[in-house]
């Protein structure tokens, strides 16, 4: 009975955290997003005395649609990010987890060291420069997915882990070459690590501010976090707008993660079992 009720305390423990750093901003952004300008301006946790629904509406007409085309901008960078993170660190941590010589030590070495090297933002610029790459997509697609590439290689190297070697040697045998082996048998059963992977990389890239800041700037490559300049200034802001910019901006991933919460322990927690 003793220990039912430290269970059923830690977990009120647990949830009254998770309300006051998780719920309580979010319910401070939501009522301040509908209040009027002078209103929001206070920054007080309050109910609005006057809901202002045209603040999204403003949101998302300002500047010729801007938003719209943020969000376009943000999908394909996260797509193509995302798709390239999958396809080649499913291969790159099968390779890692299975050999054991002395190449796959060093790349496993390489990817350790890449989880705490920070991004070198002049050099960069400057290598993107040298390509005429710069202020490109496709170059900010790179970007994300290198910085990336460690965390995921990590992910998969752990569940392959799990995965028993004897269907592998089994193919082999039945005359199977290694890509077969991998795209036929492996990665079919790598789908729950898979879907850790695109959703927190998804969450990852969609909301990143400071590589588009840098690496992609220009009105016409606007991802949905740069839009939030348009409503704080030096001199001028309107918190009003920029609150209901975040709730506009946030909900997405907010929904995909709250729907695939669950697909996103199993595949870091069977990862974690072997590895």
């Amino acid at each position: 009975m003793k220990k039912y009720k430290i269970c059923w305390l830690k977990e009120g423990i647990g949830c009254f955290m998770a309300t006051f750093i998780f719920v309580l901003p979010f319910l401070f952004m939501l009522f301040n997003s509908l209040k009027s300008r002078p209103e929001a301006n206070r920054l007080s946790f309050s109910l609005p005395t006057e809901l202002h629904f045209q603040n999204y509406i403003e949101v998302f007409t300002n500047n010729n649609y801007q938003i719209v085309m943020a969000f376009k901008n943000s999908a394909i960078l996260t797509l193509g990010a995302v798709t390239l993170l999958i396809f080649f660190c499913s291969m790159a941590g099968y390779v890692i987890q299975r050999r054991r010589s002395g190449m796959t030590k060093i790349a496993n070495l390489m990817v350790m060291i890449g989880l705490m090297l920070p991004p070198s933002i002049l050099p960069t610029i400057w290598l993107l420069k040298i390509f005429h790459i710069y202020k490109t997509m496709f170059a900010m697609i790179l970007i994300e997915t290198s910085l990336l590439i460690p965390f995921t290689i990590m992910l998969y190297r752990g569940f392959v882990g799990i995965i028993p070697v004897e269907l592998e040697e089994a193919a082999y045998i039945d005359g199977c070459s290694s890509w077969k082996v991998f795209f036929r048998i492996i990665f079919p059963l790598l789908k729950p690590v898979t879907a850790t992977v695109i959703i927190l990389n998804a969450v990852t890239v969609f909301n990143d501010f400071t590589n588009p800041l840098y690496f992609l700037p220009g009105y016409e490559n606007s991802t949905v976090q740069l839009t939030l300049f348009n409503y704080k200034g030096t001199f001028q802001s309107s918190y009003n707008l920029l609150f209901a910019d975040i709730i506009i901006i946030i909900v997405p991933m907010l929904i995909l993660f709250l729907i695939f919460n669950r697909r996103i322990v199993e595949g870091m927690v069977a990862g974690s079992v072997k590895g």
